[in-house]
């Protein structure tokens, strides 16, 4: 769009009508983060000013908020279950006009070929998907998922259309030890994406000092503190189950709101339909006592100039006019979407293109889930409402697993990519009384995991997931409920209605007949998460992510 045209200049000083003027509306000003009662007026999708303005196409809003369209700041798609235009569909519904998602999960199981898919799924998306390039395929070099990304291979896409910079670097030891292939890819763009849990003092110096920019892992106040005070943007995240705005906003003030964004990170289909997507981040830090212009303002413009966007996240001359009509900016109700100046039309589904079958791996035999020593064993502690998990302790009767009264079950971790044995652990927190389930959603290398309470229901739900090339799964007896995510075996290529209704089968399923805690896919997916403390289980077996490295079941 070229601005500095006479066209859009008389239109600006009001010499000629504008396309479209909202009256009589509460209009959101980012930059100072107060509302103005008066006239918006827009052209060619542009913002042309707030004043006394005549246009084509009137519109009266009688008091009603304008709010600039909403930003999140860090997203998995894939990690909605939804393809990228159906996840597009979806969120703008919420007022949602851009993301910035980093393509990992789909890059970790298809690398270049994945980061393409995504990009191509821009085209016709009911919002502008941007993307940060994944840094970390795979998370770790033990790691390695179905495709290993070096500087080079992520070097073709920079300067590609809807591509803005890195994304988060989660090898924190390469840094740390200035590793020469983690500087090579940190030196590819000026943008960067950190991911730095429970970093602190020096060590969080020197990873500043690399170049990595923002952190969207701080779960305490003090964590979110200290990297606001050494300069980071902290991205405040609320997913399915990662939910650190309680504990984060306090650190939001009129001082720091402008280092501060909204980020959903992993959030199911069922949650964005449910609850809603960065307009439900709104609402709820606006509920634990933030000023709702500040809320606005993280969602908004804060974003916007993290990543450099000058052209939207403010109702100014010149930026794009991509805003949503709210009912109040407490209860914060989008009621009407506006993209480009044009009220949002509601988009069909569209399907994605098919996706080739990323399973080469088996199913375990039932020998194979056997644990036969007792002892001091290692036992993953979930953590309710985050992916951090605790290092537990337990003494173990290999005769008495599964222990239903301490609620602990064996984990499976099954190589999807090549056959091999897989790795068993322990796992305390999902509370499952009788079932299985299983999933090929599991961060960063998207194996196979499982979980549940007979070996039998395990090797069954895991031969769902292989039979189906990507699915979740819950077995009880002979019972099975199945969402097929048959795009990389982390998507779904249906409508997102659907791929609700099958998730809500499914945790009716979990809920009701199994008694497990709410979201248990979502606790699964993240168990093989070896950048995330404390202890995870991988296809090797037990991880340790403090000590860096694998360690056996027992002690």
């Amino acid at each position: 769009m070229e601005l500095y045209s006479k066209e859009m200049i008389d239109a600006a000083r009001g010499l000629s009508p504008a396309d479209l003027v909202v009256r009589n509306a509460e209009i959101f000003n980012a930059f100072t983060s107060s509302w103005e009662h008066g006239t918006l007026a827009i052209k060619n999708g542009r913002i042309l000013g707030v004043g006394n303005y005549a246009g084509k196409k009137e519109i009266d809003l009688n008091g009603s908020y304008i709010v600039p369209g909403l930003i999140d700041a860090h997203v998995h798609i894939e990690s909605s279950l939804l393809a990228p235009r159906e996840y597009a569909r979806l969120v703008a519904l919420h007022g949602t006009t851009t993301v910035i998602a980093d393509p990992h999960e789909i890059a970790n199981v298809a690398g270049k070929a994945g980061i393409g898919f995504m990009l191509g799924e821009r085209e016709g998306a009911a919002i502008d998907i941007r993307y940060m390039l994944p840094t970390c395929v795979p998370a770790t070099p033990l790691d390695v998922g179905g495709a290993t990304l070096d500087a080079d291979d992520l070097a073709g896409f920079i300067g590609r259309d809807g591509v803005d910079g890195l994304g988060e670097m989660m090898n924190v030891p390469g840094v740390l030890s200035a590793d020469e292939e983690t500087g090579k890819k940190i030196a590819l763009s000026g943008l960067r994406d950190g991911h730095a849990p429970q970093l602190s003092g020096k060590d969080l110096n020197a990873y500043i000092l690399a170049g990595l920019q923002s952190d969207h892992e701080s779960t305490a106040l003090d964590e979110a503190r200290e990297k606001l005070r050494r300069g980071m943007f902290v991205y405040v995240r609320e997913g399915s189950t990662e939910q650190s705005i309680e504990d984060l906003i306090p650190a939001v003030n009129g001082r720091t709101v402008s280092r501060c964004c909204f980020a959903t990170d992993d959030r199911h289909a069922d949650t964005l339909v449910s609850e809603g997507h960065i307009d439900h981040c709104v609402r709820k830090a606006v509920g634990c006592g933030l000023d709702p212009e500040l809320a606005i303002r993280m969602a908004t413009l804060s974003a916007a100039d993290r990543f450099g966007l000058s052209d939207r996240g403010a109702l100014s001359p010149g930026r794009r006019a991509d805003f949503c009509i709210v009912n109040d900016p407490e209860e914060f109700i989008v009621e009407k979407i506006f993209r480009d100046g044009v009220g949002a039309p509601a988009l069909a589904p569209t399907k994605p293109a098919l996706f080739p079958s990323t399973f080469q791996g088996r199913p375990p035999t039932s020998g194979e889930l056997a644990i036969t020593v007792s002892g001091r064993a290692r036992v993953i502690g979930l953590v309710p409402h985050q992916i951090v998990t605790e290092p537990l302790v337990f003494d173990i009767s290999s005769r008495d697993i599964p222990d239903l009264d301490r609620d602990i079950l064996k984990v499976v971790v099954c190589n999807r990519y090549r056959p091999k044995a897989c790795g068993v652990g322990l796992v305390h927190g999902f509370k499952i009384q009788r079932g299985a389930i299983a999933t090929s959603v599991s961060h960063d290398a998207h194996n196979v995991i499982a979980t549940g309470t007979s070996d039998t229901e395990i090797r069954w739900a895991i031969d769902e997931v292989f039979r189906t090339n990507g699915a979740m799964a819950a077995v009880v007896g002979n019972a099975k409920t199945i969402l097929p995510l048959d795009c990389a075996g982390l998507m779904s290529v249906l409508p997102y209605p659907e791929v609700v209704a099958q998730l809500n089968r499914l945790h009716e399923t979990t809920t009701d007949r199994m008694d497990a805690i709410d979201n248990p896919f979502m606790y699964l997916s993240f168990l093989a998460l070896t950048v995330i403390p404390a202890l995870r289980i991988t296809d090797r077996g037990v991880f340790d992510a403090k000590e860096f490295r694998d360690v056996p079941l027992f002690y």
